[in-house]
């Protein structure tokens, strides 16, 4: 998942706001505690919709906060944080695809990863990370398998995609691993029916953030010669605007035939901000305050408050993986 939905801040109420903290910081601990203290770097903003999506089925239980003491990304206070099995899934899916991306880099021999002892040291990193989210994907009934070979496949995908190569495509292997993943927490909160249509809003979630990274990637990847998808397929930003309204369009659709017990934080997410992402990614802001240094609040994407990009500090734009 590449942080393609960072809310800014002044849209969401007070309430909403501290739902959507709370979803965060409980990806994060829920990275520490079945992982480890290192495993909290591949907290990222996308993998938190995994959690909201459980909740918002299941309805906040009694066990299903916990009051999370200070940290130096909240001023120092505590808050309340998301705890049970969505905030564990999320943590086994962002650890999955986590490994996936670092081993995409060591294969693009990216920076510091073209020298061999540092390229070694991260594939080992990989690897555990892989282990550890099949651990918990396991205990939670979920298979990471089918992100294993998603991942695997879009290696092969793109050494063969060119000029005419449908560019949905090379963006299937993303589609898939993020449908399993929207659809599981269906199985966890104990709503068969949403199964379905949350496999349909998380394949065109996965759609939108492969076109999105593109879009966004596409000037940097010509000028340090990286692959990138519209390049080698010759599409058109035309064309992947097109693709990218009509997954919006989509995934509206396949929330309104889940049923939710309080579904007003996925709407804001999976509705207003994914548009707003799209709009940003193809130069068409719809927010105001999205302009750092504008005097209307803390820079889109740090939830924290502080002057950066992302909830660790510079890592682009909130995609811990860059």
């Amino acid at each position: 998942m590449f942080g393609i939905v960072r809310p800014c801040t002044h849209r969401l109420t007070d309430g909403l706001k501290t739902e959507w903290m709370a979803h965060l910081c409980g990806l994060c601990l829920a990275l520490r505690a079945d992982h480890g203290q290192f495993a909290r770097v591949v907290t990222n903003y996308d993998g938190l919709i995994v959690s909201v999506l459980t909740e918002a089925q299941a309805g906040v239980t009694a066990g299903g906060r916990r009051t999370a003491g200070p940290c130096p990304l909240r001023a120092m206070r505590t808050a309340p944080v998301a705890r049970g099995e969505g905030a564990r899934l999320a943590a086994a899916v962002s650890l999955v695809l986590a490994s996936a991306k670092v081993r995409d880099h060591v294969a693009d021999r990216d920076g510091l990863l073209a020298r061999r002892p540092v390229a070694a040291a991260a594939r080992r990193v990989a690897r555990s990370w892989d282990r550890a989210g099949a651990r918990t994907g396991r205990a939670l009934g979920f298979d990471t398998a089918v992100l294993v070979d998603a991942v695997d496949r879009q290696t092969g995908i793109e050494a063969l995609a060119g000029p005419g190569t449908s560019l949905l495509a090379v963006t299937e292997p993303t589609e898939t691993a993020t449908a399993a993943a929207f659809a599981h927490t269906a199985v966890l909160a104990g709503r068969p029916g949403n199964a379905a249509p949350l496999a349909e809003a998380g394949r065109l979630f996965g759609r939108l953030a492969h076109l999105l990274d593109a879009v966004e990637d596409q000037a940097a990847d010509a000028e340090s010669g990286a692959w990138n998808p519209l390049t080698a397929t010759g599409t058109s930003r035309a064309e992947a605007r097109r693709l990218a309204d009509d997954a919006l369009h989509g995934i509206r659709l396949a929330l309104r035939d889940a049923e939710f017990a309080d579904g007003r934080l996925v709407h804001v997410l999976l509705a207003h901000e994914l548009r707003t992402s799209v709009d940003r990614a193809f130069g068409t802001p719809s927010c105001s305050h999205r302009a750092a240094g504008s005097g209307h609040g803390p820079v889109p994407g740090n939830p924290y408050g502080a002057q950066g990009p992302g909830p660790y500090g510079p890592q682009g734009g909130g995609n811990p993986y860059g």
